[in-house]
């Protein structure tokens, strides 16, 4: 399998990938947000040289009690970091040799005036989370060869649905994708543009975050990378009673290793050094374990 970036291509089966989070903005949830331009820069390269194959960076919060920010601040907000992005990629250093050597930049945005505006500037995946309600972003993501991020949900952004029921939540995401992908596709990207999030919390309660991580396998019929973005999700809060988000990291890592064992490609991590510590060790414990032969002949390597 393979994803289609700007002048790259990413193969899988590899190490999952790590989508460190940059919010420039002051209402993250997560409580990690900046307006200061410098500090989201600094937060990047911080995420990169813990691990981070991928950033993403967002200029407004997904929060539904929070109004939305105007067009023009969205994009201000953005630019304020992509100028800076090609230099900040030339000088970070990265942690180990299974990284990413040039991480990808992703930005996290719904509104097409947004994405049409940023993503010839160094972007390689646009992050939406409006469910593609139009071809309108498949189209500008063909236009600019960026790969797309689909996510599962329903109705606008920026609005609670916590009255969303689902009779049969795999079945509807199921053809929810098939019809998202026939979208993009006719717009003009190729199947291996395509990323797919099934929207963890969004639209989504208890019982069905459980459940789609339970049965995350019966995506791998679409044959694409599948994104979790499992960090300091209210799903924690649910189940361990954690109402403050700076402390369900604990939760994030359980989540992260049945994801590992779901298959899942990429997850979407604040934490980022917890996270690549806690690859490494679970591709520790996959490998099968050598022989003393086996050990004597590396050493005398």
């Amino acid at each position: 399998m393979i994803l289609q970036v700007p002048g790259r291509t990413i193969e899988f089966p590899r190490r999952p990938l790590l989508m460190g989070i940059v919010n420039i903005n002051d209402d993250s949830f997560s409580g990690d947000g900046t307006l200061d331009p410098e500090k989201a820069l600094a937060q990047a390269k911080q995420l990169i040289s813990d691990g981070a194959d991928i950033i993403d960076i967002g200029a407004e919060s997904a929060r539904t009690n929070r109004g939305p920010i105007s067009v023009t601040e969205e994009i201000s907000r953005l630019q304020s970091f992509l100028t800076h992005w090609p230099q900040l990629l030339e000088e970070a250093q990265t942690a180990d040799e299974t990284q990413l050597q040039k991480p990808l930049l992703s930005v996290n945005t719904w509104r097409p005036e947004v994405a049409e505006a940023v993503l010839s500037q160094r972007v390689d995946i646009l992050n939406d989370m409006s469910a593609l309600p139009t071809a309108r972003n498949a189209e500008t993501c063909a236009v600019h060869d960026v790969a797309l991020l689909i996510m599962h949900s329903v109705g606008l952004p920026k609005e609670s649905h916590t009255h969303q029921q689902w009779p049969d939540l795999m079945a509807e995401m199921t053809d929810f994708f098939r019809e998202k992908i026939r979208l993009a596709l006719n717009a003009g990207l190729i199947m291996e543009h395509l990323i797919l999030d099934p929207g963890i919390d969004f639209a989504k309660q208890k019982d069905d975050n459980i459940l789609l991580l339970k049965e995350l396998a019966q995506l791998h019929k679409f044959e694409r990378p599948l994104l979790l973005p499992i960090s300091r999700k209210g799903l924690i809060d649910d189940v361990l009673d954690q109402p403050q988000a700076q402390e369900r990291d604990p939760g994030t890592l359980a989540l992260l290793a049945h994801g590992v064992r779901q298959g899942a490609q990429i997850f979407r991590i604040h934490n980022v050094r917890a996270a690549w510590e806690a690859l490494k060790l679970l591709d520790a414990l996959e490998r099968p374990p050598q022989t003393t032969h086996q050990r004597i002949l590396a050493q005398q390597k």
